[in-house]
């Protein structure tokens, strides 16, 4: 090596860094029904079968909504792999439960 300072070595031992929590979980979701809205206005509806730490989701039995003014015009698309820096929302089919804001405080 010529001038500079010598590579750092990796001979010590591993810092202890908490591991960190998804702040999804998605295990709830797999065979299960759910909506996923794309950037640039694409949605689709599917079985969850699969899914990684980077939100990319394999769905089964997809079908794409064509038009948004036509809800009832579907594409069957089947088994797809869905990547997940295009997803912008994700929701389950059945419906949603209502939590309290945890940014209001309550006076």
């Amino acid at each position: 090596m010529r001038g500079g300072r010598p590579a750092p070595s990796s001979s010590g031992p591993p810092a202890d860094k908490p591991k960190r929590e998804a702040i999804l979980d998605l295990s709830k979701y797999v065979n299960e029904k759910i909506r996923v809205k794309f950037t640039g206005g694409r949605e689709v509806i599917g079985v969850l079968k699969g899914y990684d730490q980077l939100l990319n989701l394999v769905l089964d039995e997809v079908e794409e909504e064509v038009s948004a003014s036509n809800p009832y015009k579907k594409r069957s698309l089947g088994l797809v792999v869905l990547r997940g820096p295009t997803i912008t929302l994700l929701s389950p089919v059945d419906g949603f439960e209502e939590i309290a804001n945890p940014f209001v405080s309550e006076e």
